[in-house]
């Protein structure tokens, strides 16, 4: 079997390309993954999204555990096969969400008891458990189970938090195991305070993980604090583990945090901007709901290749937004994570022949022209 492994192909500046191997399929860095959150990219078919060039998905701890339940899941044949996904897939732990979504939650040492958001139902989530859902699911790739603080927090709030998330992060390895095949991260916290982040990282690299996660941003923060946080964050893990921001983001997060040395990224934004009439451009977003596009017979993006650039033009998909068709959703989407997709293959082309900093003045450059003239 193959092990889970990371190897650095090339550098620029603080940016890395490399490649992570699973037994499942070669994950290629930077990577941004495409968001399963109830075991669907919502929208677009398993093949659709495979298409669009992505290698790993995310799925939701969460979500899955209270429907359809992990147990069920495990006993269709995991999760891979129940939502015929054969690439890697990665799991976040469910802390986050249990900490915006669930109602009457109770944080102790030993986890969080909490009523589901869907029929009120009680649970109690612990790294064990979390550990337990994630082997269930089958994912390749498991988050340790960890506390997202709310910004804004004191430092002594988020010292407390991170401390816990470091108690919780050995557990989570503990009860993860040895599992061949099958990675483990870390998770960073320390919201936007220095000594915090190299505090947690220490502690993370001292017990020792596959992978490590800097979390606890793109909560609210804005993005030059984001950015002020990745300036330093990813320097205090190691070099020859991949990294992965959570949650982030829109394309120039993503450009930025590629900068500063991330390997891996996810987030809604192009599904949920897909279903809202929302498409991301070389030249920034389209808002396919403006009465300017009625009648405009030009795709989104001429330069486009994907299947609604390539068939269908402006003033079709506004139509079929105003008259609430399903196809709409499902043609914006799939342009969404389609140029997700070139935006990632893209940077890593650069990094590979050492023109980072060319791209990115280009890519900036051209959104800021903003979207073609009106006809």
């Amino acid at each position: 079997m193959t092990r889970f492994g990371f190897k650095v192909q090339a550098t620029d500046g603080k940016a890395r390309k490399g490649v992570i191997s699973t037994p499942r399929g070669e994950i290629r860095t930077p990577a941004f993954m495409p968001v399963g959150t109830a075991a669907t990219v919502k929208a677009m078919m398993p093949e659709s999204v495979a298409a669009t060039g992505a290698d790993i998905l995310l799925g939701n701890t969460y979500h899955l555990m209270l429907r359809p339940t992990a147990e069920r899941i495990a006993n269709l044949g995991g999760l891979h096969k129940f939502m015929n996904w054969d690439k890697p897939i990665l799991t976040d732990s469910g802390g986050f969400q249990v900490m915006s979504l669930a109602s009457l939650r109770k944080l102790t040492e030993e986890g969080v008891r909490f009523s589901s958001h869907v029929d009120g139902s009680k649970h109690m989530l612990t790294p064990e458990r979390s550990m337990e859902i994630q082997k269930l699911l089958g994912s390749d790739i498991v988050m340790c189970f960890d506390e997202c603080p709310a910004l804004p927090a004191t430092d002594a709030e988020v010292a407390k938090s991170m401390q816990l998330s470091m108690r919780w992060a050995q557990r989570s390895k503990d009860a993860f195991g040895d599992r061949p095949g099958h990675a483990l991260f870390g998770i960073m916290q320390g919201g936007v305070t220095r000594d915090l982040r190299e505090e947690s990282a220490k502690a993370l690299v001292d017990i020792g993980f596959d992978g490590y996660a800097v979390g606890g941003l793109a909560v609210g923060e804005g993005q030059e604090a984001m950015f002020g946080v990745l300036d330093y964050a990813p320097d205090f893990l190691p070099q020859d583990k991949p990294r992965y921001l959570m949650g982030v983001g829109k394309p120039d997060d993503i450009v930025g945090a590629v900068e500063r040395g991330i390997d891996m990224m996810d987030c809604v934004l192009p599904s949920r901007s897909g279903r809202t009439g929302q498409g991301w451009t070389r030249r920034g977003q389209v808002n396919i709901k403006n009465a300017r596009h009625q009648d405009d017979p030009r795709p989104l993006d001429e330069e486009c290749t994907c299947p609604c650039c390539s068939n269908y033009s402006r003033a079709y998909l506004h139509h079929v937004f105003r008259s609430q068709e399903m196809i709409c959703g499902m043609l914006l989407t799939w342009h969404n994570l389609h140029y997700y997709q070139q935006l990632m293959q893209g940077l890593r082309d650069a990094i590979e022949v050492g023109q980072l900093a060319s791209f990115v003045a280009d890519f900036h450059a051209l959104r800021a022209q903003g979207d073609i003239e009106p006809l």
